[in-house]
């Protein structure tokens, strides 16, 4: 006759089984959790790498830096002494960059708006790249494309000393087409460049260009003393306008003052 401890009692393979299947229970509930986590953090993972691929949102970040704009504020700094005709506008836009550089633009069109003539004073700030060709950005002034080669089409002498002239590369010396010119100075960090369609022969586009050098002049400097001292050193080389045959507007144009939208 069994106890009733006896007759309680569970058999001991049921026990086994019972302890079995809650381990195997745990066992589970720990995997679900360390995938879980895991998925956590291979988000987290992924989320950063991508990130890391925008942009840099900083307040000291190149997104936060705007590039070239258009200073409504700002005064003219220079000038040219040219004709007046009702036939011809001039403009005169002064850009500007966060890094310190300034461009004074002006722009001279004839019929339908037809760009005729293009000078440029660049003054360098932390945004200029050093590596990158002067002529490349001379060649997107004279409306060629950043891609498109120049050549050198000689030197002309001014009042700030030899300039460099370029035309595109390949082009015949009996096809007409406009010349580039860029003179670099290095103390005061300046450059002027621009381009002529004037004239129909090399001499006569020659000549226009170097009238249009002779004639640029300063208006104020700002804090910039040597940019004044290279203006008034320059003053004392100019020269008069040569004509060499041609009867551009530019060639004769007396000292009226620059007009035009400003």
């Amino acid at each position: 006759m069994q106890s009733p401890e006896a007759s309680t009692a569970a058999p001991p393979t049921q026990v086994h089984l019972a302890l079995a299947a809650l381990a195997d229970e745990v066992v589970g509930t720990l995997a679900r959790l360390f995938a879980y986590v895991g998925a956590l953090a291979l988000f987290a993972i992924l989320a950063l790498a991508a990130l890391g691929q925008l942009p840099d949102l900083r307040d000291d970040g190149p997104a936060d830096q705007p590039g070239w704009s258009v200073a409504d504020r700002s005064h003219p700094a220079f000038a040219l002494s040219r004709s007046d005709s009702s036939e011809k506008t001039a403009s005169y836009t002064i850009l500007r960059h966060p890094e310190g550089g300034r461009r004074d633009v002006m722009r001279w069109v004839r019929e339908a708006d037809r760009p005729v003539a293009e000078l440029e004073i660049y003054r360098e700030g932390g945004e200029f790249d050093v590596t990158r060709p002067a002529t490349a950005d001379l060649a997107v002034q004279m409306g060629l494309g950043a891609t498109t080669t120049l050549e050198q089409a000689g030197l002309i002498d001014t009042k700030f000393g030899s300039v460099a002239l370029f035309r595109p590369t390949g082009t015949d010396k009996g096809t007409p087409s406009c010349l580039g010119y860029l003179k670099r100075n290095e103390e005061p960090a300046l450059q002027i460049s621009g381009f002529s369609c004037q004239g129909d022969t090399l001499p006569a586009q020659r000549a226009a260009i170097a009238c249009t050098l002779n004639r640029l002049t300063l208006l104020a400097s700002g804090n910039e003393p040597k940019l004044a001292e290279l203006f008034a050193r320059a003053e004392l080389k100019r020269r008069g306008c040569e004509p060499q045959g041609s009867s551009d507007w530019l060639l004769d144009a007396a000292n009226a003052q620059l007009r035009g939208a400003l």
